[in-house]
């Protein structure tokens, strides 16, 4: 009679330790599912710590945007038909320097006027003719500032293994810090006909 009391007893016990089982499951599952929200919340408070430093190395003053009044300039193209129209905003440092810019604005956009005159639509449908034009925008606003704009130098189309060796030793003395207050030239609209 020992043998049907057995039986029972080992589906209890088997019973038992799948009930056991699972709730071992479920408290593994549990305490993952809590270090991954805490470690998130954790992470967070850390991305908090790093934002000070951030904002240490970021300038103190948010930039100021100053948008200038839309061109409309007759290209250089042969024939004198083409025309771009051209909306100018300059990102400045700061609200002081969108000041004093705006003191100067009467002959900012007279050379800017000119600037964009003399090029032809070629130059301006390409990338590069319009990135060129930002940085002599830019040194036309920073001229009454007192501010210079380096010209770009020109890299040449074949290179010998000696250049590259040059311009290694050249691209470290090119790394200075811009403290030009006018930061940079944006295209709010560029339309060419």
């Amino acid at each position: 009679m020992s043998e049907p009391t057995a039986a029972p007893a080992k589906a209890k016990s088997k019973k038992l330790i799948i009930i056991v089982a699972a709730l071992a499951v479920l408290l593994v599952a549990g305490g993952a599912a809590a270090w991954l929200l805490l470690g998130k919340r954790g992470g967070g408070d850390e991305e908090e710590g790093h934002a000070p430093v951030a904002q240490a190395a970021a300038p103190k003053t948010p930039p100021t945007f100053l948008p200038m009044e839309n061109m409309v300039v007759n290209l250089a193209d042969p024939g004198g038909d083409r025309f771009a129209q051209v909306g100018i905003t300059l990102e400045l440092a700061d609200a002081k320097t969108g000041e004093l810019v705006k003191s100067f604005m009467p002959s900012i956009r007279s050379n800017v006027l000119l600037l964009v005159s003399q090029r032809s639509t070629e130059e301006l449908l390409t990338r590069e003719g319009k990135e060129k034009l930002a940085v002599d925008i830019r040194r036309e606003v920073s001229r009454p500032l007192g501010f210079t704009v380096p010209k770009p130098r020109k890299r040449p189309v074949q290179r010998d293994p000696e250049d590259e060796e040059e311009d290694d030793e050249v691209a470290p003395r090119r790394a200075k810090a811009d403290n030009n207050p006018v930061r940079q030239v944006l295209f709010s609209s560029f339309i060419i006909q």
